[in-house]
């Protein structure tokens, strides 16, 4: 069953369910798969590569102008900016579904 664990601020409308990885710089692309989540403090042009292959995208910080929501918007990706503990709550290999209309995040699997 779902569990809304996460609300911030809807800068990029859609749905999407996937596996959450946390990513806390351009390092962390060669681990980084198609479909997972993108969970970060807030990104940056280094990303954009993880970033086309998101399935949404989830950060602590941001504003319907900031890097990750401007770029999810132009890529058709799910994203909730302002989370404030996105990279604190959210652990690597979780199942959740971000919901870019709303704002909020939801737990559906703890990681395996």
């Amino acid at each position: 069953m779902e569990k809304e664990i996460l609300t911030g601020i809807a800068a990029s409308i859609g749905e999407a369910t996937g596996r959450v990885r946390i990513v806390h710089s351009s390092a962390d692309a060669p681990n980084f798969q198609d479909g997972e989540i993108l969970v970060t403090k807030l990104t940056n042009p280094t990303m954009i590569m993880m970033m086309a292959k998101a399935a949404a995208i989830v950060t602590d910080v941001g504003g319907l102008t900031s890097h990750p929501a401007i770029v999810s918007r132009e890529m058709g990706t799910p994203c909730v900016v302002s989370t404030k503990v996105a990279t604190t709550v959210l652990k690597d290999g979780m199942l959740v579904r971000v919901d870019g209309k709303n704002g909020k995040i939801y737990l559906i699997e703890e990681e395996v």
